[in-house]
């Protein structure tokens, strides 16, 4: 992986303080967060997993300066998201993180190469340069020949592949996928994912992955569950079973889920609701 674009800075985690996020007033309040902490270390891949309500992608919103919490921080390479103005908001985004969502999302009248070069071409990058580094991408992940195709002319599974070249050409320190593959069919979604992992992977990049799916968190290095607004679980893959402490509740049904996604997990780990302590091992 090498002549596809500057190296992403390393070092720097991603660190979620105590977030919460409250739509609504007093009767008619909903608390899709209520106190998460989270910690995404440089290179790690991370699925957040729970069901429909459970606060996953209201979590990955704020995480990625989309939208502020309530309360709580987001530190990023010295600096607080809810603080800053949403000009800069919006330049981070651009600069520093990439974004994969369920449907790709791309510009229908423009052809793959531009649209994988886009952030490039909207932080200022010649157009010739964009290009140059969004071809390279698309041909890394095996789509040499269809630069000038539009998304109508591209698969699903085609079209995706231009979605991952797209939040990768910036070299962005993390990349944000939200059920990447949740509107492809099962084949095609595992084809997608391994390309997705793999190149980020290469990249230097952290990835947080977004889903109900856990086939799609077998994919990641470390999975955290969600429920109720609160990190109801957490565990590595590849992790040695181990016994959980007397007082762990029962896990909900998406921790037994993810559990079940990787074998090699006896237990989750002692993480408490609300609580999760990164990338220690």
């Amino acid at each position: 992986m090498t002549n596809l674009g500057p190296a992403p800075s390393t070092g720097s985690p991603l660190v979620a303080s105590g977030l919460t996020k409250v739509y609504g007033t007093d009767h008619t309040a909903t608390h899709a967060l209520a106190g998460v902490s989270l910690t995404v270390s440089p290179g790690e891949s991370v699925a957040i997993m729970g069901p429909s309500g459970s606060g996953k992608t209201t979590l990955l919103h704020c995480l990625a300066g989309i939208i502020k919490p309530t309360s709580g921080a987001v530190s990023w390479r010295g600096e607080d998201l809810t603080t800053l103005s949403e000009g800069r908001r919006t330049a981070l985004r651009r600069q520093d993180f990439g974004f994969v969502f369920q449907s790709g999302q791309l510009l229908p009248e423009l052809p793959a190469v531009e649209n994988a070069a886009l952030p490039l071409m909207l932080a200022g990058t010649p157009r010739a340069e964009a290009t140059q580094v969004a071809a390279r991408w698309l041909a890394h992940l095996g789509l040499a020949g269809m630069e000038q195709r539009r998304p109508g002319e591209l698969s699903g599974g085609q079209a995706q592949r231009v979605a991952i070249a797209r939040a990768l050409v910036g070299s962005p320190g993390v990349v944000f996928a939200d059920e990447p593959t949740g509107a492809l069919d099962q084949a095609t979604g595992a084809e997608v994912l391994s390309v997705l992992t793999g190149a980020v992977q290469a990249s230097g990049a952290a990835l947080v992955v977004v889903t109900h799916d856990a086939g799609v968190a077998r994919y990641c290095s470390r999975t955290v569950t969600m429920r109720d607004g609160l990190v109801s679980g957490e565990f590595f893959a590849g992790a040695p079973a181990q016994q959980a402490p007397p007082q762990t509740p029962v896990p909900d049904a998406a921790t037994q889920a993810a559990m079940a996604a990787h074998p090699a997990n006896g237990a989750p780990s002692a993480t408490q609701p609300g609580q999760s302590h990164g990338a220690t091992r």
